[in-house]
């Protein structure tokens, strides 16, 4: 592949913690695992590297243990980073609490990865063979939001790639609005589809769990079957399908069999523990058969 996946998130790491059932208010439970993970933004761009692609990481990352945990990880993934260490601090924590059935919910705790200055992402030059991916965490900064928003604009032919993220509607309508306008293709739940405005976008992708995915394009909506699997985690889930989605289209595969790919990574994610659990692109083949 000759383009890159521009990944201009956060990547942040991931304390993990296996719970029977979420505390009630003032309660709390026994986690029977806990683990600490990359994850954020590092999910997206590890599934788009094993998936073959070139992986650029144009986020902020910080001092201290925490930081070095996540550029070992990207290191050992082969992605490239795009910025020195920053020294706004540390890097950001995510509670990611998942139950015995797969479900999971979030606490984030942002970092450095949080505070991007102006004029951050100048240096960095899209051509028409990469695919920007931006993430709806990033308009939730006040900094980043600013930087995206003056950049976006310099990406020239390049795909850019939305996934609003489960706070979709807490995105500030202005700033969401102003992202639209540049997105050639959003990637996004069925919950968040209903939340985000969808009518003048290129095309759709309704990601629809087990069942696959939606993809409404020039007026057509076909559904993408997706592949019945025991799921045991299904944090990254999401993710793994947006980083094969990116990889595919790179690649030169056609956009429905670019989203029966990401369904199928998807589907297998969501069979292994943790939030980065996207299938290498043998691993693919092989599922794929």
């Amino acid at each position: 592949m000759t383009g890159r996946l521009i990944h201009t998130g956060q990547v942040v790491l991931d304390l993990v913690m296996r719970v029977p059932e979420l505390p009630v208010p003032g309660g709390d439970v026994m986690a029977s695992s806990m683990d600490f993970l990359p994850g954020g933004g590092f999910n997206v761009m590890a599934a788009a590297a094993r998936a073959g692609a070139n992986v650029l990481y144009a986020g902020l990352h910080g001092t201290g243990g925490f930081a070095d945990l996540v550029r070992a990880a990207m290191a050992a993934e082969g992605i490239a980073l795009a910025h020195a260490p920053s020294a706004e601090g540390g890097t950001g924590i995510v509670v990611a609490m998942v139950r015995d059935d797969g479900e999971r919910t979030f606490v984030t705790g942002p970092g450095a990865e949080g505070r991007m200055p102006p004029g951050l992402l100048d240096a960095i030059t899209p051509t028409g063979q990469d695919v920007v991916y931006v993430t709806g965490y990033s308009l939730l900064h006040e900094t980043n939001a600013k930087a995206l928003l003056e950049w976006l604009p310099r990406t020239g032919e390049a795909t850019v790639l939305f996934d609003p993220g489960p706070l979709a509607g807490k995105i500030p309508a202005a700033e969401l609005v102003a992202v639209l306008a540049h997105v050639d293709i959003l990637s996004c739940s069925a919950t968040e589809a209903k939340i985000v405005e969808t009518s003048d976008v290129e095309v759709l992708i309704v990601r629809e769990g087990s069942a696959g995915c939606r993809v409404v394009h020039g007026g057509h909506s076909v559904t993408v079957s997706g592949f019945p699997v025991t799921t045991v985690d299904t944090n990254g889930a999401g993710d793994a399908h947006c980083g094969v989605l990116a990889a595919e289209l790179m690649a030169g595969t056609g956009l429905l069999e670019a989203a029966r790919r990401a369904n199928a990574a998807a589907a297998i994610a969501v069979t292994r523990h943790g939030p980065a659990t996207s299938p290498t692109r043998s691993e693919l083949d092989a599922f794929l058969g």
